[in-house]
């Protein structure tokens, strides 16, 4: 059957049952008069029958819990008015740990891929901090009375939290609650309303209690920082808040968006400004394709209405056009820009001595020391030249040294073969045949 019928048919049966049960009346039940009403006859039931009474009231909470409908507290409150403190924290701890994961399951089959295709990118985030973490803030929720149980089944469906995680958080969690409540069932008799179950000291209670895992991991990672920074010596103070190694698309973002918050950053690069994107990669990769579309075009110009003409590539031109391109976009990469915004850009390497300080081999010699209270290593990487046999001896060209190679020549080569689907790779265009020499 069809997943999406399958679906379907699930909501349908899930609304029918909900309908039934708005329908008939049976919510007065699930009340505080209610259970009184009937506690004298579930009473010689379970004198009766024990294990069949026990059985039926951990099904019925079950499906109580599992259908989101409302009086939960109402059927905790009942196991202990008709099993006592320990027998009814055993079979509502289980019933409501069970009923709340397969609502759980029922949430994540219905919607999880509905929300992922329509929300998908912006939860993306969210999901894999919850995968991470979300044991911690479920035990959280389970543990503060203010949040409904049932909300927080269905909407930790929608995560990417595993059932096993979500079960056991979920009985531990929601154990001290249960006990409250069930202890409240043993007074049935005199007990008039559910507010009156949680006084504001218990609630507070339940909240530190929440949060004490949270507060836990974090000095948990407290110490492993501690741990792994274990026989270096921070600084005092600091030369810079920033340092980034690297001048490329990421470098260059990072110390941008570092100087705007007015921090005190400086850019290391050892070659050229912009990096491999804008000297060897994306800019002029996307000029070629350009020239590489309106030869296409003008090949097909009949399609049009136009005589057409086989296009002749005129190679020096079009490098030289090349270098027009990123000549253009080359000052926002520049040194000149870079510093006007606050940056320090030195030429050289860098390299880091301890996990705060970063050393500098200057390009016009000497070398220079910064402290620093972060550093991004954005250095990118090298063209790598495989070890095949003969490729040494007819030579070959790399990403790095193709643009001077096409400078030199009068037109494009007829044959190339292409290792590697990098976009200066993937992006290379196809010389006409008419036009390209053999």
């Amino acid at each position: 059957m069809d997943p999406t019928v399958k679906k379907a048919l699930l909501l349908m049966a899930l609304a029918l049952a909900i309908a039934a049960f708005v329908a008939l009346d049976l919510g007065h039940w699930l009340t505080l008069e209610g259970l009184k009403a009937a506690q004298s006859r579930v009473e010689s039931l379970r004198d009766d029958a024990p294990l069949a009474t026990a059985a039926g009231f951990f099904v019925l909470y079950v499906v109580v819990t599992a259908l989101s409908l409302p009086g939960a507290a109402v059927m905790t409150i009942a196991g202990g008015a008709f099993f006592g403190l320990a027998w009814g924290t055993l079979l509502v701890s289980f019933a409501s740990s069970l009923g709340a994961t397969l609502a759980f399951l029922v949430s994540r089959y219905l919607f999880r891929d509905w929300v992922q295709r329509r929300f998908g990118g912006r939860l993306a985030a969210l999901d894999e901090d919850i995968a991470r973490d979300g044991g911690f803030y479920l035990f959280t929720l389970r543990l503060v009375p203010v949040f409904p149980f049932f909300m927080i089944n269905l909407l930790m469906g929608l995560t990417a939290i595993r059932a096993t995680t979500f079960y056991w958080v979920s009985q531990l969690g929601m154990l001290a609650g249960t006990v409250v409540y069930v202890n409240a069932g043993t007074q049935l008799a005199r007990l008039d309303s559910l507010a009156g179950l949680l006084s504001p000291p218990l609630v507070l209670s339940f909240v530190l209690l929440g949060i004490f895992p949270l507060v836990a991991r974090k000095i948990v990672d407290r110490a492993q920082r501690r741990r792994v920074y274990r026989g270096w010596t921070r600084p005092r103070r600091f030369d810079r808040n920033l340092v980034v190694i690297g001048a490329g698309a990421a470098g260059l973002v990072s110390a941008y968006i570092a100087a705007t918050l007015k921090a005190r950053v400086t850019l290391v690069e050892a070659h050229r400004m912009g990096g491999d994107c804008l000297n060897y990669g994306c800019v002029p990769s996307k000029a070629l394709i350009k020239s590489a579309k309106v030869a296409h075009q003008v090949r097909h110009a009949g399609d049009f209405g136009i005589v057409a003409a086989p296009p002749r590539t005129d190679l020096r031109e079009l490098m030289a056009r090349v270098r027009r391109v990123i000549a253009a976009i080359e000052p926002h990469d520049s040194v000149e820009r870079y510093t006007g915004l606050g940056v320090e850009v030195l030429a050289g390497h860098g390299r880091l001595v301890d996990p705060w300080t970063v050393e500098v081999a200057l390009a016009g010699g000497g070398t220079r020391r910064l402290t620093t209270r972060a550093t991004v290593i954005a250095a990118g990487a090298a063209p790598l030249v495989p070890d095949i046999p003969g490729l040494a001896d007819v030579g070959c060209l790399t990403s790095d040294t193709l643009w001077d190679r096409l400078d030199e020549l009068d037109e494009l080569p007829r044959r190339i073969a292409l290792l590697g689907a990098a976009p200066s790779a993937a992006n290379w265009p196809r010389p006409s045949p008419a036009s390209a020499p053999r």
